[in-house]
């Protein structure tokens, strides 16, 4: 593995909106970690845009990676390996932080790792709590996705649900704007339902008591337009009082079927990854869940939740142990699934 040290890889992350830049020490200790947010650019037009987000990934790349390599106090021939996120998502957002990496591995002579953008978020927990014992499921919830992973060992993973429409994040971004609360939809109805009542409405709980094979599936397009019939039908309605009973339906069935998964399958822990699991109604509900049940609860801070390439950095090590370098002529994926075991 080239020049090994103490295994330090740069990650890069460029899946959406954020660009993103770290320096990781064997997996575990985060030498650095910048995050250049489009928001301010989006939010005029209600959600991302492909074609802005991939230009100003290519302006702000090249600063944030400098600025990482300067956080971390370490030099261009210090690094040992440069990892990438090549899927899932926006193509062009994808291409540019590929590429980069690419040029970066062949003239610094290092390995280049393309990395899963799904399978970082489940090694976000591990960035702050190295010691987590396997076998886990992991509550995986963002604006693209929403899934519950059982993580048996180190790159062997189960997947034992996942939307089969509208994923969380998508739904709160949907509700907002309807709502006329802005862009990006979460945390302004986090902010809004702390002064709503969140028994005021009982919105409906999507696929709650499957008990079948999709048992662990979600929706979440059947609450989203519960939300909209109930506030055209009310339309004096508090919005404090919608925001803070989505959400609780929402937070309900989230928690409800990761502590299900978790009994099932024996996990020694629930973990809480992706950008939603910066809400703080689930953070509150998924730890006392746990507290409950009698098993480890691990919620990371809300900077490791949302997009960033420590948690790249990290699945860039694992991966480069398991399976050595990837082939300079790996492209971006945007519909690029987990891998998962047989």
């Amino acid at each position: 593995m080239g020049r090994m040290g103490d295994d330090r890889i740069l990650g890069i992350e460029t899946s959406c909106d954020e660009t993103a830049a770290a320096v990781v020490e064997r997996a575990t200790r985060v030498r650095s970690s910048v995050v250049a947010s489009q928001i301010d650019q989006h939010a005029r037009y209600g959600g991302v845009v492909p074609e802005i987000a991939s230009r100003a990934h290519v302006e702000m790349l090249t600063p944030v990676v400098a600025e990482a390599l300067v956080e971390a106090g370490v030099a261009d021939d210090e690094i040992d390996a440069v990892a990438a996120t090549a899927g899932p998502g926006l193509v062009g957002s994808l291409l540019v932080g590929v590429s980069a990496a690419k040029v970066l591995a062949l003239v610094w002579d290092v390995p280049f790792v393309a990395v899963n953008h799904l399978e970082g978020h489940l090694y976000a927990s591990f960035l702050e709590e190295p010691d987590l014992e396997l076998p886990l499921v992991v509550l995986l919830v963002s604006g693209g996705h929403t899934m519950l992973v059982h993580m048996e060992d180190h790159g062997r993973y189960h997947l034992l649900g996942s939307t089969i429409d509208d994923a969380a994040g998508e739904a709160f971004d949907k509700v907002a704007r309807y709502l006329g609360l802005g862009y990006p939809g979460g945390p302004v109805i986090d902010r809004l339902a702390e002064s709503g009542d969140p028994q005021a409405i009982a919105f409906p709980r999507g696929m709650l008591d499957r008990t079948g094979d999709d048992r662990y599936d979600f929706s979440f397009s059947g609450v989203k337009t519960a939300v909209v019939n109930h506030v055209r039908k009310h339309p004096d309605v508090a919005a404090a009082d919608v925001a803070a009973s989505f959400q609780e339906a929402v937070v309900d069935v989230l928690v409800t079927k990761a502590r299900r998964a978790a009994r099932e399958v024996g996990a020694k822990g629930l973990c809480l990854g992706g950008g939603v699991a910066a809400n703080s109604a689930l953070r509150a509900r998924f730890t006392r869940a746990c507290d409950e049940d009698g098993i480890r609860a691990f919620v990371p801070s809300r900077s490791m939740c949302t997009d960033n390439a420590a948690m790249i950095a990290a699945v860039g090590w694992w991966r480069l142990k398991s399976d050595g370098p990837s082939p300079l002529d790996t492209g971006a994926t945007p519909n690029l699934r987990l891998p998962v075991a047989g």
